[in-house]
């Protein structure tokens, strides 16, 4: 599904280079539910622009799907991000006055798409993600949760093969973003789809099957939390810090 090799991205930050990404590689071969996790800076939100082809890598290959995305013109890019593939943001990014049904449907609008499949496939995501009473509610009259939720549906318009999520639960209470954290699972699960959440907590990590572990912009090992039975926030933290050379 995801295959990065040997990625490398470096950016100017005040007249320095920072190397946001040295030589990093990665291979998520089926669908489920994973995390690349990491502290800030570590490379992880830089991993994610550049598989959602709003970025490109200086050098290395990434290919989504068995699509090389590496050097994608941006009208290739940008029908990449409409069609192959679900971005999820911290912010939920809806158009204000717009209804939740109106916002789901918004990628289909702008690409000319039948009206009337966007009606039945936006009302079927609200339905699925329990937001059907809300389908012709204004985002200010949604709380935080119901917003991720609605841009969670938008992602999913054209049942992409991989879903992104970006710190998706950076602006939500701790309920909220456990509902968000179990739903992201079951989409995983139920749709056959890869979800690829980055993040730094281990809380949400925990929810994951594998959790990719970034420091100093290279994948440092991974946590088979599946394979030993499910690990709680602590486990995932205690693993992450071996894994970063962080424990005494």
């Amino acid at each position: 599904m995801i295959r990065c090799t040997d990625v490398r991205k470096t950016y100017r930050v005040g007249g320095r280079s920072v190397e946001a990404l040295r030589g990093l590689s990665v291979d998520i071969p089926e669908a489920g539910f994973d995390a690349i996790m990491g502290r800030s800076g570590s490379g992880k939100s830089t991993l994610l622009h550049l598989l959602g082809a709003l970025d490109r890598p200086d050098s290395g290959t990434i290919e989504v799907s068995g699509k090389r995305i590496d050097s994608l013109t941006e009208r290739e890019a940008t029908l990449y991000r409409r069609r192959d593939i679900g971005i999820v943001f911290q912010a939920y990014n809806l158009v204000p006055t717009m209804t939740a049904a109106e916002n789901v449907q918004l990628p289909g609008l702008l690409g000319g798409e039948d009206p009337r499949f966007l009606r039945q496939r936006s009302a079927e995501l609200l339905d699925r993600l329990g937001l059907a009473e809300r389908a012709n509610h204004r985002p200010e009259a949604l709380s935080g949760g119901e917003q991720q939720r609605v841009a969670i549906a938008r992602a999913l318009l054209f049942k992409p093969p991989v879903l992104l999520a970006d710190e998706p639960t950076g602006n939500l209470d701790s309920r909220s973003a456990a509902m968000v954290w179990k739903l992201l699972r079951e989409i995983a699960a139920e749709e056959d789809l890869c979800v690829l959440m980055v993040t730094h907590e281990p809380e949400a990590a925990s929810y994951c099957r594998r959790i990719f572990v970034v420091g100093d912009g290279m994948i440092r090992g991974v946590i088979d939390s599946e394979a030993e039975g499910g690990l709680d926030a602590g486990g995932v933290a205690t693993r992450a810090q071996h894994l970063l050379g962080e424990t005494e």
